[in-house]
């Protein structure tokens, strides 16, 4: 058994520039990993492009066409005021949701225990019908349509440590009473969502649960994950936990930051694994959101990349 990721060359042909989302975040990644040993140590999962009905799992058909014609016709631009995208990216896009539907299966399956996806672009800012804060369609989101479409799970969990919130992430699930949806959070902070009162509505009241921060305390915001997994979401028992992995609350990151240093991606790694062991055989797969210090952004992946290899 064994801990896999997935990374595909596809994710840096998604040009942005100087756009603190760039493909030097993955380039230093893997190079770092590699340098570690500790790239031999995990297992590769092929990525796939997702079809445009996996992507419509979240999704409106107008948008995804929308996206894809102005990619076509335009040859890139802004989709909105902080999302890039150049002439590849509607097909890195694919990609990226299909790279996560890959991990997933592959636990699914038992070919691994547990599974990163080094993907770009990110996704969980991107609502039904539009493209916002760097993300153009929401991996995380598709990836629990597709756990319980293709394989019948009930609930899911996603846990959200981004230092921003993941609003179209929540907005997905909102109602839904089999997917909770977590995140801690830099708050008032953009996208401005993610007040403790946004607990969900209707059959989903109860399964939303926002802890905001608005002043740096890394001991609180991990004592507060340890708290939330082992009281509501342990509660919850979910069928499989999906991560989503932004180290953008890192001490050192140049857009945000909440005091976070590169250990405490390891505790929070421990801690989702203990509740995805308690809950559902250790099915964990998260993927990759923000983080934008491209030193301090590979060493905090390794963190949790040595934690999962621990949990595989």
């Amino acid at each position: 058994m064994a801990t896999g990721v997935v990374f595909e060359e596809i994710y840096l042909e998604h040009e942005t520039g100087a756009h603190p989302e760039n493909k030097q975040r993955l380039i230093n990644t893997v190079s770092h990993l590699k340098k570690t040993g500790l790239w031999q140590q995990l297992k590769r999962i092929g990525a796939r492009a997702a079809t445009v009905d996996e992507i419509c799992y979240n999704h409106e058909r107008m948008y995804v066409d929308n996206i894809r014609e102005f990619i076509e016709g335009e040859g890139g631009g802004f989709l909105d005021m902080d999302t890039v995208a150049s002439p590849k990216s509607y097909e890195a896009a694919l990609w990226a949701a299909g790279g996560l539907l890959e991990a997933c299966d592959s636990v699914m399956s038992g070919k691994v225990n547990n599974a990163a996806a080094l993907v770009r672009p990110p996704g969980h800012h991107a609502t039904r019908d539009q493209s916002m804060g760097f993300c153009i369609f929401n991996n995380v989101a598709i990836a629990a349509r597709h756990l319980q479409k293709k394989h019948g799970l009930g609930k899911i969990a996603i846990l959200d440590w981004d230092v921003h919130h993941g609003n179209g992430t929540q907005d997905s699930f909102y109602q839904d009473p089999d997917v909770f949806y977590f995140s801690l959070h830099r708050y008032p902070f953009y996208p401005g969502t993610g007040g403790q009162h946004e607990t969900g509505e209707g059959e989903g009241q109860g399964t939303t649960a926002n802890i905001p921060f608005s002043l740096a305390d890394r001991e609180k915001f991990v004592a507060s994950f340890k708290e939330t997994t082992e009281g509501q979401l342990a509660g919850f028992a979910p069928e499989f936990v999906l991560v989503s992995a932004g180290y953008d609350a890192y001490a050192k990151d140049p857009i945000a930051g909440l005091g976070l240093e590169i250990e405490d991606y390891g505790t929070l790694t421990r801690l989702a694994l203990k509740l995805a062991s308690k809950c559902c055989q250790g099915r964990l797969v998260s993927t990759l959101e923000g983080g934008y210090n491209l030193q301090g952004l590979p060493l905090c992946i390794e963190a949790h990349l040595r934690e999962l290899l621990k949990g595989g």
